[in-house]
């Protein structure tokens, strides 16, 4: 075990509270590939960015029908959570994991069996719809059935709005409760473990920095150079489907904390 690993497996042994930051670099390993990367999809196709933009997507009946064959046809809709997303549900079980701010709106933290509560998809979910006119929503399956059924642009079967994914699109704000949920544990949080996210989108990468400068350690798990890779303790270059298994593995439980006596009692 290399000097970076067994650094980081102390880091979340004596930690209590364990932010985790993840982004498109656990996903790749079930399968998804991302956005950005030499073999992205907007990389590969800079004309797919179009079905990820609130106006286009709204404007557009063609942008959607892409935008549905795109989610028919999707890697993640068959992906299924790996070993990365498996350690940190044993973080959680240990008691350390504080909080999973994720980037990625593939649902697998969720899938993989981390706490809803403690989970904080703030670029949304994928695995289900929304109408835009009425706030409906559903599984998104049910979607994706009348899809393939031969509706390309299937509405809503309440109001027969517009439906979408529940995902955050350009020219949308991120929700504002998420963001104050993950500032708070950003302020809280010992340990900080940025995984698979190259810490460029903002404004989540800002908690990285902010964590730290409230006192927070940070281990970062990601293939490429990062702008926070300064501030880190450790840093691991390895496949993250089997880096963070062996640093977060054989975690014993923690005690709970005891109240402080009273003094009066003595």
């Amino acid at each position: 075990m290399s000097d970076a690993m067994k650094t980081a497996r102390n880091l979340v042994a004596d930690s209590r509270r364990v932010l985790a930051v993840t982004g498109a670099g656990l996903s790749t390993a079930s399968g998804i590939p991302d956005f950005r990367g030499p073999q992205g999809r907007w990389t590969q196709d800079p004309e797919a960015e179009k079905i990820s933009t609130l106006s286009y997507y709204l404007h557009d009946e063609g942008v959607r029908r892409k935008a549905w064959q795109a989610r028919l046809t999707s890697p993640a809709r068959t992906a299924h959570p790996n070993p990365g997303h498996r350690a940190l549900v044993d973080v959680e079980r240990s008691g350390r994991l504080a909080g999973i701010v994720t980037q990625n709106t593939d649902g697998l933290h969720l899938a993989a069996g981390s706490d809803p509560a403690i989970v904080f998809e703030v670029h949304g979910n994928a695995r289900r719809w929304r109408c835009e006119d009425c706030g409906a929503e559903g599984p998104m399956d049910e979607m994706l059935a009348r899809v393939e059924a031969g509706d390309p642009d299937p509405r809503c079967p309440v109001c027969g709005g517009i439906t979408r994914a529940t995902v955050i699109l350009f020219e949308e704000q991120l929700p504002a409760d998420l963001l104050d949920a993950a500032i708070t544990l950003a302020e809280h949080a010992d340990l900080v473990l940025a995984i698979g996210t190259s810490l460029t989108v903002h404004p989540v990468a800002g908690l990285v920095p902010y964590a730290v400068g409230h006192g927070a350690r940070l281990v970062i798990l990601n293939a490429e150079e990062t702008p926070y890779d300064h501030l880190a303790t450790a840093i691991i270059r390895g496949p993250i489907a089997e880096t963070l298994p062996e640093i977060t593995s054989g975690l014993t439980p923690l005690e709970p904390d005891l109240p402080h006596p009273d003094p009066a009692e003595d």
